[in-house]
């Protein structure tokens, strides 16, 4: 086992949009002597924000990687940092940094607490069981208030924050905080506006008993791990030393039991070292996490690794980027053995063999070149042919498949059309590579127009991958406006026969089915074929073909031609011509069955609902949710928040476009609003006519 592998840490920082993930990095980048000067995301020279698309807009699109390290007790620490996006448009980003890290920095904002984009991050790291810490930042913002937060975590996202620290004062009288393991309070002193002292003092007489009370919830939450812990703890609590409260605490947040809480200002520096003493103290390292769980491609059994460098290699790429310097870069995580420059590997999903040509040590946009990466590291590598999100990559005789991620399915759609005849070709190798690079974004071809339509998660995400095109690949398009990505489903399931036959001299086509058709059970998604076809009257070679042929026709659906989510097939009988029948004549059957009978059985049009929530003064709740109404929209819960009000509902995402500067106009420019999407349901039938008359080109 590699002795230093306890020295690494590898980290997400992840929060809803504008609680300060971006600054926070930028500050620890500062702090260990990553960066010499210190960038902000308003002024739009963040380090990690380095897309010209994020500068502009103060917001993080990607998710980027870095490097740094970080002296605690004496020892050296590495620590991988990737800082993810807090956009609800990239949630991709954050799932498939949560899928590789061992640890996460969850960032609240003191005023907003828990906002939705917390609840999604949250729910994603809950999915690959990442240890949290949480770092409730602005401290110093007019509304700060640290106890609310805590009790938020705790009530809307169910995990149980463990206050480490609690503040000394709050909005422009926040000090510093008070250490529960040490029982000490840390004051910060300006000593210019850049530089930030902290001084280790006396807990103030007048903080003494709120200390006291946190102090025994903290020994109480981590008693629990450890029973001669409680014991002492019951019999007398001063015995116990700070290094086993430590001790304590690392174990409940490993095995994510608690949630260490700490707190400070980012922006002003406060509280940043105390963040970094913090990651390296209560979040995992890759030896904590222990092996990883994959499966034997051959033989379907359970297989592990250790994180060992001895072990055979086994590695996750987790993105894929352009870099216009270097070309494909593939991020890559290595759990176990090491992964040289020039290594031939195996990608398991195409069972061939991968050449890694350089590897790279990652600083944002800017990459050190490595000649090796060792087990329980981060790095990207450059020369592969045919590298997926989501990909494993093994030793050659030594295969395993680590579990892969899932996407989600995107909901919004607009076409486009490039300008010159130059720009024909340069888009779809553009679109390519941006498909490539982003799993929820998708490209496809309307088959009645022709048209070329990119479908993402949201406005934000197809303007961005627009405005992309335009300077990365310097291609000119003219867009359409932006198309709900509609589905179909069929309610009601019935019994049909097809035949299928061709005669045109020699050999002719012939294919019979029985089957019946209609939605699938419950959870289930995608084509749920079953064969029921006793006596072989269909041989058993062409019963892949008819599952094809069903397979291929859900793409069109029988109303409007929107692809179906689900449908349950079940083959009952047929028969066959020893002579004119193949594969393809069962395939066709099953095509042709669709067309003709899946609209006897009752279709539906399904349209995406969007889970939305604003944040408006008291004034305007009336007019806020009057609009939610007039746009079809189910208003599901109001709270009060930092002086204003919250209003919760789900809306139509058909009604959703332009809503922002709809809701601006209501609240004078004071009401925020987030969305994300919900589930699909069905649209009422006064608007699916109309929805089936614009498919079919009838109103324009």
């Amino acid at each position: 086992m590699d002795k230093n592998l306890k020295y690494t840490r590898n980290i997400g920082i992840m929060a809803h949009i504008d609680a300060g993930k971006t600054t926070t990095t930028e500050r620890i980048l500062y702090f260990t002597g990553r960066t010499h000067r210190m960038g902000e995301v308003h002024d739009g020279n963040a380090t990690m924000d380095w897309m010209v698309q994020e500068q502009e807009r103060g917001i993080t699109i990607t998710s980027a990687a870095t490097t740094t390290f970080w002296k605690y007790r004496g020892d050296d620490y590495k620590i991988n940092i990737i800082d993810t996006p807090g956009h609800v448009d990239f949630t991709v980003e954050v799932e498939r940094s949560l899928r590789i890290l061992d640890g996460a920095v969850a960032v609240f904002c003191a005023v907003g607490g828990v906002e939705p984009q917390s609840e999604t991050v949250w729910r994603q790291a809950n999915k690959y069981g990442v240890p949290r810490l949480a770092f409730i930042n602005k401290m110093d913002r007019a509304g700060a208030d640290f106890f609310s937060v805590v009790q938020q975590i705790q009530e809307k996202l169910g995990a149980n924050p463990v206050p480490v620290q609690i503040p000394i004062g709050a909005e422009e009288n926040f000090k510093g905080y008070i250490d529960l393991v040490n029982m000490n309070a840390v004051v910060f002193y300006n000593d210019d506006e850049t530089v930030t002292r902290a001084e280790i003092e006396e807990i103030p007489e007048s903080m003494m008993e709120e200390a006291e009370e946190w102090r025994g919830k903290l020994m109480e939450a981590v008693a629990g791990v450890d029973d001669t812990l409680l014991e002492r703890f019951l019999d007398d609590h001063e015995s116990i030393t700070p290094d086993e409260i430590i001790e304590a605490i690392r174990k409940t947040a490993i095995q994510g039991l608690a949630i260490p809480v700490i707190c400070g200002s980012a922006f002003k520096n406060k509280g940043v070292q105390s963040l970094l003493d913090s990651v390296i103290t209560y979040l995992p390292s890759p030896v904590d996490k222990g092996f990883v769980t994959g499966v034997d491609p051959n033989t379907d059994e359970e297989i592990t690794r250790e994180p060992d460098d001895e072990a055979p290699l086994a590695a996750l790429a987790f993105k894929i980027a352009t870099d216009p310097f270097v070309g494909r870069l593939a991020f890559i995580r290595v759990y176990s053995g090491v992964l040289h420059a020039g290594d031939t590997v195996l990608n398991v999903r195409t069972g061939k063999r991968e050449r890694i040509n350089r590897l790279f040590q990652m600083h944002a946009n800017k990459q050190n070149p490595k000649e090796s990466i060792a087990a329980g590291d981060i790095c990207a590598g450059v020369g592969f042919k045919d590298l997926k999100t989501g990909d494993t990559l093994c030793a050659i005789n030594k295969p395993i498949l680590l579990e892969t991620m899932d996407f989600p399915e995107p909901v919004i759609g607009i076409a486009i059309e490039p300008r010159t005849q130059a720009d024909v070709d340069k888009l779809s190798m553009a679109l390519g590579k941006l498909a490539e690079e982003d799993p929820t974004f998708q490209v496809r071809t309307d088959p009645d127009s022709g048209q070329t339509v990119i479908h993402g998660m949201g406005e934000l995400h197809l303007e961005i991958l627009v405005d992309r095109l335009k300077r990365e690949f310097k291609v000119e398009c003219n867009q359409g406006a932006p198309q709900v990505a509609y589905k179909e489903a069929i309610t009601r399931t019935s019994e049909f026969r097809e035949v299928f036959k061709k005669q045109s001299g020699g050999r002719g086509k012939y294919a019979d089915i029985t089957f019946e058709i209609g939605p699938a059970d419950e959870g289930v998604r995608g084509l749920q074929f079953v064969n029921d076809v006793k006596g072989g009257h269909v041989p058993k070679e062409y019963i892949p073909s008819v599952e094809k042929g069903f397979r291929e026709a859900m793409s069109n659906g029988p109303l409007a031609g929107f692809p179906l989510d689900s449908l349950k097939v079940v083959l009952k009988d047929g028969s066959y011509h020893p002579v004119d029948s193949d594969a393809l004549s069962f395939e066709i059957a099953a095509k042709q069955a669709f067309r003709t009978y899946a609209g006897k059985c009752n279709p539906v049009i399904l349209e995406p609902i969007m889970a939305t929530e604003v944040v408006t003064p008291e004034e305007y709740v009336g007019d806020v949710i009057g609009d939610f109404n007039r746009r079809r929209g189910r208003v599901e819960g109001m709270e009060s928040k930092a002086g204003a009000r919250v209003v919760k509902a789900k809306v139509p995402l058909a009604e959703k476009f332009g809503y922002v500067t709809v809701l601006r106009t209501l609240t004078s420019g004071r009401a925020t609003s987030t969305m994300e999407f919900s589930h699909y349901e069905k649209v009422p039938a006064d608007i699916s006519i109309r929805i089936v008359e614009i498919a079919k080109g009838k109103i324009l």
